[in-house]
């Protein structure tokens, strides 16, 4: 993996600081440690020590699938809202066996990136079995799940 400082490389391209549409990730030569902005919030992306991170962060396959956790949590909870539902707690556990660094390591020569995700939702409160049934059929409809099996593309777009 080349770890040259990909804001040095474009930086014609990078977003104004008072743009909020972008999400900013921003390292330093030689480092994992990545400072990721948007909206004016700022988190650590990171590798473990044992493929020569700091561990000061999770990695980037621990966010997307905090993504879809948080989201798929989200549209229950909000979906049991509308409805007045007695929902009082949503927990969403996601988990894959990909490692980001093996990825890193191999996306020259083949394909890479997560295959498979398991999710489980646990649901609490005094829901009746066809609530609780509904509630998770609703979780399907989260959006970062629905575009994760659509698929999406990345481009590249003009530097400014």
């Amino acid at each position: 993996m080349d770890r040259t400082d990909a804001s040095q490389q474009h930086s014609s391209s990078a977003p104004k600081s008072d743009d909020n549409s972008w999400v900013v990730a921003h390292t330093a030569a030689g480092a994992y440690r990545t400072a990721v902005t948007v909206g004016g919030h700022t988190f650590t992306a990171d590798e473990p020590l044992n493929v020569g991170g700091t561990n000061t962060g999770p990695t980037p396959y621990d966010y997307l699938l905090g993504a879809l956790g948080a989201c798929t949590a989200m549209t229950i909870h909000m979906y049991a809202a509308r409805k007045a539902w007695p929902l009082d707690d949503v927990i969403v556990r996601v988990h894959n066996a990909r490692s980001y660094a093996a990825d890193c390591e191999n996306c020259e020569a083949q394909p890479v990136g997560i295959g498979r995700i398991e999710r489980q939702i646990d649901l609490s409160g005094s829901l009746t079995d066809d609530q609780r049934q509904r509630l998770l059929a609703i979780a399907d409809r989260c959006p970062v799940k629905q575009t994760f099996e659509r698929g999406l593309q990345i481009v590249a777009v003009a530097a400014r």
